[in-house]
């Protein structure tokens, strides 16, 4: 989940072998350090076809993912050097790279959590709280994915489609994000799909409707309903 997203790094046994002090500072220096990483799957690259190939996830997992990680990484090194030196023009610079990167890190790491192969319950529907606030907001499930499906369908360019719920009212509603926006403030991720090509062209071309179609096969409603409150 994305309270995890950020890792601290090679820390751990050089707290517990330390004295006192010694921990105070690695500690603190952690704080600096700290680097988001590249999650592992739950389940093997191929594991998600014929609705997702083996070769779209493992380019989409190892290589866009992780060109999300070490970039918000970098850019988030260069604005710590940027505040140290109080360059403010070079801060205001960095700001929408690592939006973009870490949006992209955020984004993917939730997407990869949405979905599971057939044997892992990918594509059973939802079931309890979830399941009800979609059948009281949608009519039924296949309504919602149709409204899900026409949405995506829509985002012009690169983006995301979600559905979220609203943290002050508790209502679900879909909603369309551009390039690496991430799902912040007033709503709640619980199901995200990526539209942007690098997620289907390899497999759909531009048959971009198969692949939104097809990739219900393997949304895996369990952690949506976790992430449902």
């Amino acid at each position: 989940m994305s309270a995890s997203l950020l890792r601290t790094n090679g820390l751990r046994a050089a707290l517990r072998a330390s004295g006192p002090s010694q921990r105070a500072s690695l500690a603190a220096a952690s704080q600096v350090r700290t680097k988001v990483t590249l999650p592992d799957l739950a389940y093997d690259y191929g594991a998600l076809e014929p609705a997702i190939s083996g070769k779209i996830m493992e380019l989409h997992h190892s290589k866009h993912h992780n060109t999300y990680v070490n970039s918000y990484n970098d850019f988030s090194e260069k604005m710590t050097a940027a505040k140290e030196s109080n360059d403010v023009a070079a801060q205001i610079a960095l700001q929408p790279l690592i939006n973009f990167h870490g949006g992209g890190h955020l984004n993917h790491t939730l997407f990869w959590e949405n979905l599971a192969p057939k044997s892992q319950g990918g594509g059973e529907p939802p079931s309890g709280a979830l399941a009800k606030a979609i059948d009281d907001s949608y009519g039924s499930l296949d309504a919602m994915k149709e409204k899900f499906n026409t949405a995506l369908a829509g985002i012009q360019g690169s983006g995301w489609a979600w559905l979220v719920q609203d943290v002050q009212t508790g209502n679900i509603g879909i909603k369309t994000y551009a390039n690496q926006d991430p799902v912040v403030g007033q709503f709640r991720p619980i199901l995200g799909i990526d539209a942007w090509e690098h997620a289907y062209y390899l497999q759909y071309q531009n048959r971009k409707a198969e692949y939104f179609k097809a990739i219900w096969d393997v949304v895996n409603w369990n952690t949506a309903e976790k992430r449902f409150q």
